[in-house]
C-alpha cells in the first residue's frame, strides 16, 4: 500500500472561500498540481465561474483563484490509498492537515466548499471536532457540499458547474 501526501494550499491571507477536496489523484500528486487529470472538472468550472480560460499555465489559473479570494486546499495531509479514488482510501490511514494555523492564517475565510462528500467526512470527522475558532469565525463560516469535480463523477460538467456557481457565487 501506498502512502500519499498533499500539498500546499493554493491562498493568500485575503482568501474569503475555501474549497476542500479529500487527496490529490495520481496524475495531480505526478504533476504536483491540483486537479491535474485532464477529465476533472474542476480547472473548466473554476474558469466558468471566474472568467478566465482554462487551459492556461497552471500559475496563472491560481493566481486568477487568488485574485477571486478563493483558497484550495486537501483536508487531508496524507493517508494510504492505492490508485486515486477516495473510496481506495484504507480505512484508519487518513490525517488531516493543520487547520487550526490555517485559520489562524486566514481570518476572512467565510465559506468552507466540500469537493466531495469524502472532502465533508473527513474534515466533519478529524478536523471540526477538534477545532476551535474564535466566535466571530465560527458563528459566520458556512459549510457546504458539491459534486466532486472528479471524472468518477458521472454527473455533467454542466450540473456541476452550475451547482458550483449557485453556492461559490451566493454565500
Amino acid at each position: 500500500m501506498t502512502q500519499v501526501t498533499s500539498f500546499s494550499p493554493i491562498s493568500n491571507q485575503s482568501a474569503q472561500i475555501l474549497i476542500l477536496g479529500s487527496m490529490p489523484g495520481v496524475l495531480s500528486l505526478k504533476a504536483n498540481q491540483y486537479y491535474a487529470h485532464p477529465r476533472n472538472g474542476f480547472w473548466p468550472i473554476m474558469a466558468n465561474i471566474y472568467g478566465f480560460k482554462s487551459d492556461i499555465e497552471y500559475e496563472q489559473r491560481t493566481a486568477c483563484l487568488i485574485k477571486h479570494q478563493v483558497a484550495v486546499w486537501d483536508v487531508l495531509q496524507c493517508c494510504v490509498r492505492p490508485g486515486s479514488l477516495d473510496s481506495s482510501i484504507v480505512n484508519g490511514s487518513r490525517i488531516a492537515n493543520d487547520f487550526k494555523t490555517f485559520f489562524e492564517q486566514h481570518p476572512n475565510i467565510k465559506l468552507i466548499a466540500f469537493n466531495g462528500a469524502e472532502a465533508e467526512k473527513s474534515f466533519r470527522t478529524l478536523v471540526l471536532k477538534n477545532l476551535v475558532l474564535n466566535q466571530a469565525s465560527s458563528n459566520s463560516m458556512k459549510y457546504v457540499l458539491l459534486p466532486s469535480t472528479s471524472p468518477a463523477n458521472t454527473q455533467s460538467l454542466q450540473s456541476k458547474t452550475d451547482a458550483w456557481k449557485k453556492a461559490l457565487l451566493t454565500y
